[in-house]
């Protein structure tokens, strides 16, 4: 029984992995190793610098401009 379940494990990751969607495309993903490290440790007491680094190196996405209401 053991064995069945590590195989279907597997094959369920490898089905994950096989997806087609390159980890730099992926929208949920983070930018960089600085983006990573920041929102492991970083996000409790932020600095300037990473306010920087964040601006820099657009971790947070392309801003969409407010338009209002007509």
């Amino acid at each position: 029984m053991k064995k069945v379940f590590f195989v279907l494990l597997i094959g369920l990751f490898l089905a994950g992995c096989s997806s087609g969607i390159d980890y730099g495309e992926a929208k949920s993903s983070w930018k960089n190793w600085d983006h990573i490290k920041f929102s492991a440790v970083g996000y409790k007491n932020p600095s300037a610098e990473d306010h920087k680094k964040s601006m820099e190196q657009g971790w947070w996405g392309e801003p969409i401009p407010y338009i209002p209401a007509e």
